[in-house]
C-alpha cells in the first residue's frame, strides 16, 4: 500500500471516528430529560432569554441555577442551540430540531413496543389509555346496560389494539366505539354517545369564505353544532324524520332549542328597569328609562342583551313615549334617535335577530316624521340594517306621514304599520299575546301545504284532514321545546327575559304553527275553483284543530300564522328534486314558495281586491300574518300611492318593502338586477328585502 493510500484510509479513519464521537455526542445529551424540555421550549416558544428559559424550564429557585447553567452549556457545545449574542436570546437550531424529532419518534416507538396506548383528550391532555372509561361513558352517556358495556368495550379494546398510532385521540376512541354500537344494531345507543361536531374542511372553507369575520365563524359553528344535537339528539323521532324529509321546516334550527323567536318586550312594565342580579357582571345595570338621555344610554345596551335571547326578532316597546319626552324640535329628536340607533347597530345575535323599535298610536304627525326622519339617518349609515321600525297610527296621521314612509322604505328600512287596535306585531307580522314586560312566541315550524297537496290528489277534504294530523306532532314539539325555553330562562341561561318576568310569572308564551304555501296548494295544486273561499276554510279548519289540541297540551294560546321564515325556499327546493322541476314556481318565475301574503305595488293601484283577501285572512289567523307590499319597481311617488291605498283599505298590519343589493366587498347598496356592484364592480352580493 502506498503511502497515499494510507494517508487516505488515515483521514477516513479520523472523519468516521470524529463523527461517530459526535453521534454518541449528541445521544448523550439526549439522555437527559431535562435538556430534551430546553430543546422543546425553544422549538415552541422561539427565542428566549436567559432567565425566560430557565424559568419555563422548571428551575426557579437560586440553588437549581448551576444544574440548568450545566444543560445549557452541554445543547450550546453540541450546536443544538444557539445564543445570539446581540439579543442575548437563546434559539434553537435546525439540528436541534431534528434531535428533538428524533426523540419523539424513538418515545412514540418505544410505546407502541411496550405495548401501552396514549389518548390525546378533548382536555387537551395526554393519558394512559383506559378501557374502564369507554365503559363508564357507555353507561353514563348512553345508558346502556353494564354487562353489554363490558362486551362492548372488549370488542373496541380488540380493535384500538390493532392500530398503528403512538397516540389515539378521544374523538378516534369514540368513533370506535359507535361504530361497533352500530354492527351490534345499537342505534339507540350510538346517537346518544355520537359526538357533535364540524369536519375540519367545513372550517376551512367557512374561514376563506368571502366576507367571513371571527364573530360569523363562531356563530356558524355553534349554529351547525347545536343544529346536528337538536335533530338527532333531541327532537322526538317522528318530528325529525319529518323535517328532514321536508314535510316541516324547523328554521334557525342552531338556536330553535335554546331561544324564543319573537320577544315583545315592555320597558314602561319595568318600573326599576332591568335588573340583571348576577348575570353579565361587566354589564352596566339598566334604570328605569324615564327621558330622552336614558333612552340614548339605554338603548345599545337593550338590543344587544335581548338580540342574544331571541332567535328571530325583539320588540321594544316603550322606548319611543321616553324618547319624545319634554322633547319638541323634530331636528333634535331625529338626532337624537339617529345616535341611538346608531349606537345600537353593533349589538350581536346568534342569528341575525332584528330588533324592531314600537311607535305606539297617538303622536303627533310631526313627531312621527322627526322618528322615521332620524330612522332613515340610520339606515343610510348601514348597508344591511337589523333594526326596524313599527308604526302603530290612525290613518289619518299615517297620511301626513306617507312621504317619509316612503322614503325610509326606499332607503332599505325595515318598516311595519298596523292598526292600533290590532296590538303589538312584530316586523314579521308575528302577534303579541297576553300582557306582562315580556310576552314569547314559539313559530319557526312551518308545514309544507305544497306537500300536503301534491300527496291529497286534488281531494280538498282529505288535504284538510292531513293537515289536521299533521298539526298534532307538530304541536307536541313545539309544546316541548317552549317548555324546555321557559325552563333556561328561570335557571338564567336567558338573563334578561328572566328578569323582565320575575322568573316567568309576569309574561305570557305562546306557541304558533307556520302554514307555507297556502296559496300554491288550494290556487295551483288542488285547482279549485273558489279558491279563495276554500283557502279560508283550510285556515279555519287549522286553527280550529290548533286550539282543540292546544287545549290537550294545555297551551290555551296554540294559534295558526303566516308569517316569512326562509322555509318556502327549502320545500321548494325539495318538491322540485322529489317531483321534477315544479311548473306553478316556473309560471311565477320564482323559486320559493309563498308565506304570508305578497301585493304587488303596481297592481294594488288599480286593483283592491287582494287588500280585502288580506284582511279575511287576518281575521282568520290568531298566530300572526304578514301582507307585504312590494315596490321595488315603483318611483317615489308610486310607491307613496301603493303605501296610501293599502294603509287606507285599512289592513292590519302592512309590510312594505323593497329588493336591494349590498355588495360584500365596498358594502354600497345598488339595485338587485345589477350583476355587479354599481360603485367597484364587484360580483360578490348579498340580495335581500328591506
Amino acid at each position: 500500500m502506498s503511502f497515499d493510500s494510507q494517508a487516505k484510509d488515515s483521514k477516513k479513519g479520523g472523519v468516521l471516528e470524529s463523527a461517530s464521537k459526535r453521534v454518541r455526542m449528541i445521544f448523550s445529551v439526549m439522555a437527559s430529560p431535562n435538556r430534551i424540555d430546553i430543546l422543546r421550549i425553544l422549538n415552541t416558544k422561539g427565542p428566549l432569554t436567559y432567565s425566560e428559559l430557565k424559568a419555563l424550564a422548571g428551575f426557579k429557585s437560586k440553588k437549581e441555577s448551576g444544574k440548568f447553567a450545566y444543560h445549557l452549556r452541554k445543547l450550546l457545545r453540541q450546536l443544538l442551540v444557539a445564543l445570539n449574542k446581540a439579543e442575548r436570546r437563546y434559539t434553537i437550531t435546525n439540528l436541534g430540531k431534528l434531535v428533538l424529532s428524533l426523540a419523539r419518534q424513538i418515545e412514540e416507538r418505544s410505546i407502541i413496543e411496550s405495548g401501552k396506548m396514549y389518548v390525546r383528550t378533548s382536555r387537551h391532555t395526554i393519558e394512559e389509555f383506559n378501557s374502564h372509561k369507554i365503559i363508564q361513558s357507555l353507561v353514563r352517556e348512553a345508558n346502556l346496560p353494564l354487562e353489554q358495556a363490558h362486551k362492548i368495550t372488549e370488542e373496541v379494546e380488540n380493535k384500538i389494539y390493532k392500530f398503528q398510532t403512538a397516540y389515539l385521540t378521544s374523538s378516534l376512541i369514540r368513533e370506535t366505539v359507535n361504530s361497533v354500537l352500530i354492527e351490534h344494531g345499537h342505534e339507540e345507543y350510538r346517537n346518544k354517545l355520537a359526538r357533535v361536531g364540524l369536519p375540519s374542511s367545513d372550517i376551512v372553507e367557512m374561514l376563506s369564505a368571502e366576507g367571513a369575520t371571527v364573530d360569523s365563524v363562531m356563530a356558524k359553528t355553534a349554529g351547525s353544532v347545536f343544529s346536528e344535537y337538536l335533530v338527532f339528539n333531541t327532537l322526538p323521532k317522528d318530528i325529525a324524520d319529518m323535517h328532514l324529509a321536508g314535510e316541516i321546516n324547523i328554521s334557525n334550527a342552531g338556536v330553535w332549542g335554546l331561544l324564543p323567536d319573537t320577544v315583545f318586550f315592555d320597558l314602561s312594565e319595568l318600573e326599576e328597569g332591568l335588573d340583571l342580579k348576577g348575570r353579565f357582571l361587566n354589564v352596566a345595570r339598566i334604570p328605569a328609562i324615564k327621558s330622552p338621555d336614558d333612552v340614548i344610554a339605554a338603548l345599545p345596551a337593550l338590543v344587544s342583551l335581548l338580540s342574544r335571547e331571541a332567535s328571530s326578532e325583539v320588540v321594544i316597546e316603550g322606548i319611543v313615549p321616553a324618547l319624545l319626552k319634554n322633547l319638541k324640535d323634530p331636528e333634535d329628536i331625529a338626532s337624537r334617535f339617529a345616535r341611538a340607533l346608531a349606537a345600537s347597530s353593533a349589538a350581536p345575535s346568534y342569528s341575525g335577530t332584528i330588533a324592531t323599535i314600537a311607535v305606539p298610536d297617538g303622536i303627533d304627525a310631526r313627531q312621527l316624521n322627526a322618528l322615521l326622519d332620524g330612522y332613515r339617518k340610520y339606515v343610510d349609515a348601514t348597508p344591511a340594517p337589523r333594526i326596524g321600525l313599527a308604526i302603530a297610527a290612525g290613518k289619518i296621521i299615517i297620511k301626513d306621514n306617507l312621504d317619509h314612509v316612503a322614503a325610509a322604505v326606499r332607503s332599505g328600512g325595515i318598516i311595519s304599520i298596523g292598526s292600533s287596535s290590532g296590538g303589538a306585531r312584530a316586523s314579521n307580522g308575528i302577534r303579541k299575546s297576553g300582557k306582562g314586560a315580556a310576552a314569547m312566541s314559539f313559530h319557526s315550524l312551518s308545514i309544507n301545504l305544497p306537500r300536503l297537496a301534491y300527496e291529497s290528489n286534488k281531494d280538498e277534504t282529505y288535504f284538510r284532514a292531513k293537515l289536521a294530523l299533521m298539526i298534532k306532532p307538530s304541536l307536541a314539539a313545539m309544546s316541548m321545546r317552549k317548555k324546555t325555553i321557559v325552563d333556561y330562562a328561570k335557571r338564567g341561561l336567558l338573563p334578561s327575559l328572566a328578569s323582565a318576568t320575575q322568573s316567568m310569572q309576569r309574561g305570557t308564551s305562546t306557541i304558533v304553527i307556520n302554514l307555507t304555501g297556502a296559496r300554491e296548494s288550494v290556487y295551483n295544486i288542488l285547482g279549485e275553483s273558489s279558491s279563495s273561499e276554500v283557502l279560508q276554510k283550510v285556515l279555519k279548519t287549522a286553527t280550529e284543530v290548533a286550539a282543540s289540541q292546544g287545549k290537550q297540551l294545555g297551551e290555551e294560546g296554540a294559534g295558526i300564522a303566516m308569517v316569512s321564515d326562509g322555509s318556502g325556499v327549502r320545500f321548494a327546493t325539495l318538491d322540485s328534486e322529489k317531483y321534477g322541476k315544479v311548473s306553478l314556481l316556473q309560471s311565477q318565475n320564482t323559486t320559493s314558495y309563498s308565506q304570508g301574503m305578497t301585493l304587488n305595488g303596481k297592481e294594488i293601484l288599480s286593483d283592491k281586491g287582494a287588500t280585502q283577501e288580506c284582511i279575511a285572512i287576518d281575521k282568520l289567523l290568531n298566530g300572526g300574518f304578514a301582507a307585504t307590499l312590494d315596490v321595488t319597481d315603483l318611483s317615489a311617488a308610486e310607491a307613496k300611492s301603493a303605501i296610501e291605498v293599502a294603509v287606507a283599505a285599512e289592513l292590519p298590519f302592512l309590510r312594505p318593502r323593497i329588493k336591494l343589493a349590498v355588495c360584500t366587498t365596498c358594502g354600497q347598496r345598488s339595485k338587485a338586477v345589477a350583476d355587479k356592484c354599481e360603485h367597484c364592480k364587484s360580483p360578490h352580493k348579498l340580495t335581500m328585502y328591506s
